[in-house]
């Protein structure tokens, strides 16, 4: 069966819904690249990590949904979002809308994200 960008987006992108951590881990290469103008630029899958625990500790509660997820090339594709969630501290909410470019590497490990927010958050 070949490889799908979209899909893999999609089974990512719901492990992220689950707070499904050891998943979410799994899908980033040891060198992995994320990339946003809401965190900046982190290197490496334990960075990345990081990242990501402390944005679900701020916002546990978010709910995401794509509105398009497609195949850009063999290795990579796009998907475009919106989310919502609230501050667990001070209970501000959070709107975001956004798309994300995720690249993959021939073993389906995700290689890069780019994610452009269409709003500063």
């Amino acid at each position: 069966m070949a490889f799908d960008p979209a899909e893999e987006i999609e089974r990512f992108h719901a492990a992220i819904n689950a707070l499904d951590f050891p998943v979410i881990e799994g899908y980033f290469a040891e060198d992995a690249t994320y990339v946003s103008n809401g965190v900046g630029s982190l290197a490496g899958r334990s960075e990345i990590m990081a990242a990501f625990r402390k944005y679900f500790d701020d916002y546990p509660d978010q709910t995401a949904e794509n509105s398009l997820v497609e195949t850009l090339t063999p290795l990579s594709g796009r998907a475009v979002w919106s989310l919502r969630a609230t501050h667990s501290k001070t209970g501000q909410p959070l709107i975001r809308e956004g798309e994300e470019t995720i690249t993959f590497n021939t073993e389906g490990r995700i290689t890069r994200v780019d994610v452009t927010d269409y709003k500063d958050f």
